[in-house]
């Protein structure tokens, strides 16, 4: 077996159950998860050549995935309409909220869509405006869904404290979403 063939093998194993984990939390049915976790090593295996650093292919595995979800999300609606930012802004303060909770679920009309394309693009601007540490911990977490204990245990940073971090970037987010949200629906 060559180099590459082995890398591709290993990565698939490593990174399988924390895809799936991901894309099932994001989706209706464990087939559909299952359907895009497959579309997802099928384009690695097929791009993998066009990936820059092996240090960057969890991420680069999370963020097709990501586009995956939503690209079925576009053709299919299956999801109720609602949006309440604000929910759960008073809650339990050692609940870790995530990204799920603050997000609308949306249809499938174009402006649906682009409503989805928009919080998207205001995900990724406030993330890069948030503190590195709050950033950090919202993607090793939400994105490449790893437990708090297991950042812990790697970084040296209580749970706590690192409960606190998403915590902030949470809401930092949500405000962020709230003002789009707001601005969106009443023009």
């Amino acid at each position: 077996m060559d180099l590459a063939m082995q890398i591709k093998e290993e990565t698939f194993l490593r990174e399988r159950g924390r895809l799936l984990g991901f894309i099932r939390n994001r989706v209706a049915t464990l087939e559909e998860a299952e359907d895009i976790l497959q579309d997802v090593f099928y384009q690695f295996i097929a791009g993998y050549e066009t990936i820059e650093s092996l240090d960057r292919v969890t991420s680069w595995l999370f963020s097709v995935a990501r586009n995956k979800i939503i690209d079925r999300y576009r053709k299919e609606a299956t999801r109720p309409k609602q949006a309440d930012f604000a929910m759960r802004l008073d809650g339990d303060e050692d609940v870790p909220l995530t990204l799920q909770e603050i997000l609308p679920d949306l249809g499938n009309s174009p402006e649906d869509l682009l409503l989805r394309d928009a919080l998207w693009d205001a995900i990724m601007e406030a993330l890069e405006e948030l503190p590195a540490e709050q950033r950090e911990i919202f993607i090793q977490n939400e994105i490449e869904e790893r437990g708090f204990r297991e950042i812990a245990e790697e970084t040296g940073v209580s749970i706590n404290t690192l409960l606190s971090r998403k915590r902030y970037a949470i809401l930092a987010l949500r405000k962020r979403l709230q003002s789009l949200y707001d601005d969106l629906i009443n023009n």
